[in-house]
């Protein structure tokens, strides 16, 4: 039997690299996150906040 070969535009192939490109650059500035199972094993994180008013429901950062 022969081989199906399937015609791939240079747009089309440019137009993947591209996405690719993007991925790889995301996934780097935000890394895929753990599964779900594994976050539960572990206590979620807690961040203290400085300042007086820093917790006040107000208080807006500008």
């Amino acid at each position: 039997m022969g081989e199906v070969v399937r015609f791939v535009s240079k747009a089309e192939r440019e137009r993947l690299r591209l996405i690719r490109e993007a991925r790889a650059i995301y996934d780097s500035v935000f890394p895929p996150s753990q599964s779900i199972n594994e976050q539960r094993d572990e206590p979620p994180l807690m961040h203290g906040a400085n300042g007086a008013n820093a917790q006040h429901p107000h208080n807006i950062l500008s």
